[in-house]
């Protein structure tokens, strides 16, 4: 307990340091670069493809993170305090952990909430006593053509709140990623039209909201967050026969020896997608081909 209170300190500390070395080069750094921060690697296609050459962004959970159980480096703490923006994707594992702190000690930054307006998906509430607790928010927003315009909007509109002058600038480029967002969702429509699969399963339930979209099942191999059960593995294994699952995604940070052991007994193919990927467009592309028999 000792040894994680001295790291939590070392952390904090740095963090201040961070935000110090921010705050006073901070005229300086509006000159040559302006620099904006988001959570995960979608959004900062997102956020690039409209802010251009106006703004640097940089994203806290590289790629081959899970943005579930990220803790950010020290290095990441002091480019931090270079930004005078913070985009968050809404919900998810890193924002809950980590944003009160960051934000308690850099308080120059700005924050949007890039998820507002969206459609949320939410577990099972309970009663506690006399009062309701509603489920957890489904996190990942960002996977679903339907979320991205929306995320697109509240980009366009956090970038034009802080550079006003160049508003028509990031409007004609988010005209153009509208465009390029309904015609991803045009390409996976038609791919899942006719021929395709109406089920699938996955390690990590990270499309939810695509599922949503185009009216999928989605079929979790995790339990509740966690390595599925030897019980719960027998009920998939029944679950993939009955549905009639052909294909099984795996995601990069997560192990695959569930997976495998799946798709020996069921005969279905593990497909490698990555939902944090840069690469938006392709990846919902991707993810729509691979169940298109």
């Amino acid at each position: 307990m000792k040894t994680i209170t001295h790291i939590s300190l070392v952390i904090m500390g740095v963090i201040s340091l961070a935000i110090l070395a921010g705050c006073t080069g901070q005229s300086k750094n509006k000159q040559d670069e302006r620099t904006i921060t988001v959570t995960i690697e979608p959004q900062r296609y997102f956020t690039e493809a409209i802010a251009g050459d106006k703004f640097k962004v940089i994203s806290m959970v590289p790629k081959g993170s899970s943005p579930e159980s990220y803790d950010p480096t020290p290095q990441q703490l002091v480019e931090l305090g270079k930004s005078e923006a913070y985009l968050r994707i809404g919900h998810i594992g890193f924002e809950v952990t980590w944003m009160d702190r960051l934000l308690k000690n850099a308080p120059h930054i700005v924050v949007f909430d890039t998820s507002e307006g969206i459609d949320l998906i939410r577990g099972t509430g309970h009663f506690h006593g006399d009062h309701y607790h509603e489920g957890e928010v489904e996190p990942h927003v960002w996977n679903s053509a339907v979320n991205a315009q929306i995320i697109a909007q509240n980009t366009f509109q956090a970038l034009r709140t802080l550079d006003k002058e160049n508003e028509a600038y990031y409007l004609a480029r988010y005209d153009s990623l509208s465009r390029k967002i309904h015609e991803t969702d045009s390409i996976v429509t038609e791919l899942l039209q006719e021929n395709a699969d109406h089920a699938f399963m996955i390690y990590h339930p990270a499309l939810s909201y695509f599922a949503r979209d185009y009216k999928l099942e989605q079929i979790s191999i995790e339990e509740e967050g966690k390595e599925p059960s030897p019980g719960h593995l027998k009920n998939l294994i029944e679950i993939s026969k009955q549905e009639g699952v052909r294909v099984i995604f795996v995601q990069p940070e997560f192990d695959q020896r569930n997976a495998q052991i799946i798709a020996k007994e069921t005969d279905t193919q593990i497909i490698p997608i990555n939902p944090l990927s840069y690469d938006w467009e392709e990846e919902m592309i991707h993810i729509a081909k691979s169940l298109k028999k």
